[in-house]
């Protein structure tokens, strides 16, 4: 048989370390004892200098002493931050401005170049400037200076085939 020593309740399996009401480790007890646990008396209810007992009367409470904090729990388990996410770099405007040369080459013979050309030179001048100033985000470095080249090989062509016409024109 086990005892609790806390709670003095006896239990008879012997399996039992612990007891099942506080969790007091069992100690081993011989017999049961005859006379009861000893009894603890708390103080009586206070009272005022009249002697009659006090509720919550003015300056008759009297302060319990002060408990410290328990100390803060220890810190649990906590995930990890999420993943930074990859910044795509932007190239929209390299993109346009190639696409734009590419037009003016192949489509801008019939005077539609005219217009095409220099929005592609724009194009490509803005975005290299902004790959300039930060590359991190900016990229299409190779696709702005395309764009840039088909627009200015469209006006030099345009430019021979001009002057060509103005020197045929004097021939005559």
């Amino acid at each position: 048989m086990k005892r609790c020593p806390t709670c003095n309740q006896t239990f008879d399996e012997e399996w039992l370390s612990f007891c099942t009401i506080d969790g007091t480790a069992l100690i081993e007890s011989g017999p049961p004892r005859s006379e009861p646990p000893p009894t603890i008396r708390a103080s009586g209810i206070p009272t005022n200098p009249t002697g009659q007992p006090t509720f919550n009367l003015p300056g008759s409470y009297n302060q319990p002493p002060a408990r410290l904090a328990p100390p803060p729990p220890a810190p649990s388990w906590q995930p990890p931050p999420p993943p930074g996410y990859a910044v795509v770099p932007q190239q929209g405007l390299a993109v346009a401005a190639l696409i734009l040369g590419i037009f003016t080459v192949t489509f801008g013979w019939c005077y539609i170049g005219v217009l095409t050309s220099p929005i592609a030179i724009v194009l490509g001048i803005i975005s290299l400037v902004q790959i300039k100033k930060n590359p991190e985000r900016n990229t299409g470095k190779p696709l702005a200076i395309a764009g840039i080249v088909m627009g200015a090989v469209y006006f030099v062509v345009i430019a021979i085939f001009i002057l060509f016409a103005v020197l045929m024109q004097g021939v005559k």
